[in-house]
């Protein structure tokens, strides 16, 4: 599969040097809904993803996945489970690929059964960043 980037110079790289170039997060001004910016570096294989927002109290308040990504950035709008509750939250993001089982390639079916999940997974990078719900809706966030 070929994948093209803008730029030709960013050259793509194998799943174990794939990394989180950019995480930021920047709340909506109804206070309820987060803007969670996601960059990579180019990939040779297109990875997975999960980043989930927690509180204070370090409660997961909304989170979102993200299965073989043909884009290196991506923007989200996430929702607050929670009322709106002004107070430091944090964004934490990792990239992964699935390990197949039995040494099978991934969409290997020579038996035509329906190949097994992957059980376990390569986290090849992880970023959290933090934001802030002002106690005003005039304040600005960080």
């Amino acid at each position: 599969m070929d994948i093209f980037f803008q730029d030709p110079a960013d050259v793509p790289l194998p799943q174990e040097e794939v990394r989180i170039r950019e995480l930021s997060a920047e709340p909506w001004p109804d206070r309820r809904r987060v803007r969670v910016t996601v960059e990579l570096t180019p990939f040779q294989t297109r990875p997975n993803g999960e980043i989930n927002i927690t509180n204070e109290d370090e409660e997961e308040v909304a989170s979102v996945s993200f299965i073989e990504t043909i884009d290196p950035k991506m923007q989200f709008t996430m929702h607050l489970r929670t009322p709106e509750i002004p107070g430091e939250y944090s964004v934490n993001a990792f990239i992964f690929y699935p390990i197949p089982k039995n040494g099978q390639e991934l969409g290997e079916n020579q038996d035509q059964e329906p190949l097994p999940l992957p059980q376990d997974i390569l986290v090849v990078d992880q970023s959290i960043t933090k934001f802030t719900i002002p106690t005003n809706p005039e304040s600005s966030s960080s």
